[in-house]
């Protein structure tokens, strides 16, 4: 599955944006997400499969955190755009340093 893919559902954006603030265990996303077990559970394996989480077992929980690898497709699409936006920021930076 590409990246693009696995962030279009917004329950997996909501999950990857929860593990962004730190790692949790399945209970604690249902209960943050307000969505079932079930849900979560499956949009965590696609996103184990995609390489966005891993997990590790702590006595009968397992606990999910993001992974270092970003999105790959994603990251090549995304950053000419950051790259323009900056370059815009740094000339608005430029013209309001002239203005003072």
């Amino acid at each position: 599955m590409d990246g693009f893919a696995v962030i279009a559902e917004p329950t997996r954006r909501a999950i990857v944006d929860r593990l962004r603030l730190g790692e949790s265990d399945v209970g604690g996303l249902v209960d943050e997400l307000r969505v079932s077990q079930s849900l979560v559970s499956k949009h965590l394996r696609v996103l184990r499969q995609a390489g966005v989480v891993e997990s590790e077992v702590a006595g009968k929980r397992r606990i999910y955190r993001l992974t270092d690898r970003p999105l790959p497709d994603v990251l090549a699409w995304v950053t000419p755009y950051i790259e323009r936006w900056n370059t815009s920021f740094d000339l608005l930076a430029e013209a309001l340093e002239e203005e003072r």
